[in-house]
């Protein structure tokens, strides 16, 4: 069995660690309330049509968030290296797994979120404005762009930007959820459509953990940064368990506060159930006040992304499985600028080419094939790593991690069942990231024997 050598977590790094445990905090909630709670409850809604069972669902969601934030809680501290997953996949399972991590969170999970959420952000803005819906677009892609730019400019900056906008949109949306539940409850439809039973229910519960999942996860995108937090073995795994306790509460409280204001069928018809529950208590300026919350909420997510997922993209470039550009971190401003531009720009370009919904069930089945590696990631090192330091250990452990696991393996089977086009596509990205790693590892071998030669 190796031995464990811990890391040099004070010069081993070209990263400035300016994260505390507020700001490494607001990474974790910024990261998971982006806009999947203002919209995606009517998704759930349409498929399991009755109270109870979205709340179920919901607290399903958030059990799943919580095992996988234990999860990640104790990896980031046996691994508190940049890249996240990247770096736990790498030493776990050998470095092609770590490659199609990267491969997919470029392709698929982070490109594919960005786009959604700009075009989210972009349909909310022309609502709110009356623009032309042929701004959307354009304006998507162009806040994309120049976020990236912002971006590269170095951590600090976004960090001070996420925190304004993290803490402003929970605010507003806690206030919401206490005047939903002070309001008087909207009567449920009597037209409501029946919530099935056996195997056609199970199908369409587990269907429903993908939009729920979606705005559930994010909890890992501290985990890309862990270089850059401050006394990491004792604030990565306290930023990850405060920051998913806090946003659990909140999102049973807005969905108790949507069913409340809007009931199940009324929630839904509608895509915008923040705003509408909004107007419902406060008004038309409630609803108007909401959706500008919402637009401050999508920014922050699309922030926090295009600061986090590109330390990935150096960590690939560093290893020599990317181009070495990506790799590189600018002595200015600390940052991976050129790997930062290129994540913006993919997201810009997938942002021209699908819907909102489709973008969201893309990024999900392609996030949880490596969510639930972690799990398995979790496992394998308790085995080969005894030694290393585990500030908070996932609790009834092996319980918890393969909990997590089995969980991830039912979403992406049901995945096949529900959307085979999306499962198959995500799959078939995935599977080509194989043939690429292989052509970047000769290609760094055959750099490092040059080297090698000259140097002798």
């Amino acid at each position: 069995m190796p031995e464990f050598t811990p890391p040099n977590l004070t010069t081993d790094s070209p990263f400035a660690r300016r994260l505390g445990l507020f700001s490494a905090s607001v990474v974790v909630v910024s990261g998971i309330v982006g806009g999947g709670i203002f919209i995606n409850p009517y998704l759930v809604a349409k498929l399991l049509h009755t109270p109870g069972l979205i709340l179920a669902a919901w607290v399903a969601g958030g059990l799943l968030a919580l095992c996988g934030a234990f999860v990640f809680a104790e990896l980031s501290t046996v691994m508190p290296r940049v890249g996240g997953q990247y770096a736990f996949f790498r030493e776990a399972f050998g470095p092609l797994f770590g490659f199609l991590h990267g491969w997919t969170l470029l392709l698929i999970i982070s490109s594919g979120a960005v786009a959604a959420i700009a075009v989210a952000l972009a349909d909310y803005a022309i609502r709110l404005t009356h623009w032309p819906t042929a701004v959307g677009l354009p304006l998507a892609v162009g806040l994309l762009l120049a976020l990236s730019g912002y971006h590269a400019l170095g951590m600090r900056p976004g960090a001070v930007l996420l925190n304004v906008v993290t803490t402003s949109k929970v605010l507003v949306l806690v206030a919401l959820i206490v005047a939903g539940l002070m309001a008087v409850r909207s009567p449920e439809s009597a037209t409501a459509a029946p919530a099935g039973s056996g195997i056609g229910l199970a199908s369409s519960f587990l269907a429903a953990l993908f939009p729920i999942m979606f705005a559930y996860g994010g909890w890992q995108n501290l985990n890309f940064v862990a270089e850059e937090v401050v006394s990491p073995l004792r604030n990565l795994p306290r930023a990850i368990l405060i920051g998913v306790g806090l946003v659990i509460a909140v999102y049973l409280g807005a969905n108790l506060a949507y069913l409340r204001v809007l009931s199940a069928s009324g929630l839904a018809l509608t895509h915008t159930p923040a705003a509408d529950a909004a107007g419902r208590v406060w008004g038309e300026g409630g609803a108007r006040v909401m959706s500008v919350v919402i637009l401050i909420s999508l920014f922050g997510y699309l922030n926090l992304a295009l600061m986090t997922a590109p330390r990935v993209f150096y960590a690939m470039a560093a290893d020599g499985l990317f181009f070495r550009a990506v790799g590189r971190v600018s002595p200015r401003f600390h940052a991976p600028a050129v790997a930062i531009l290129l994540q913006g720009g993919l997201g810009a370009a997938l942002a021209l080419t699908a819907a909102y919904g489709k973008l969201v069930s893309f990024a999900v089945f392609g996030d949880w094939v490596f969510l639930s590696l972690a799990g398995a990631a979790l496992i394998v090192f308790r085995r080969t790593l005894p030694d290393a330091p585990r500030t908070v250990p996932a609790p009834l452990y092996p319980l918890t991690p393969a909990l997590f696991v089995l969980s991830g393996v039912a979403i992406l089977v049901n995945g096949f069942i529900t959307d085979l086009p999306n499962a198959l596509g995500c799959s078939a990205l995935i599977a080509l990231g194989v043939p690429v790693y292989y052509l970047w590892a000769r290609a760094a071998r055959r750099r490092a024997e040059k080297r090698s030669r000259s140097a002798s």
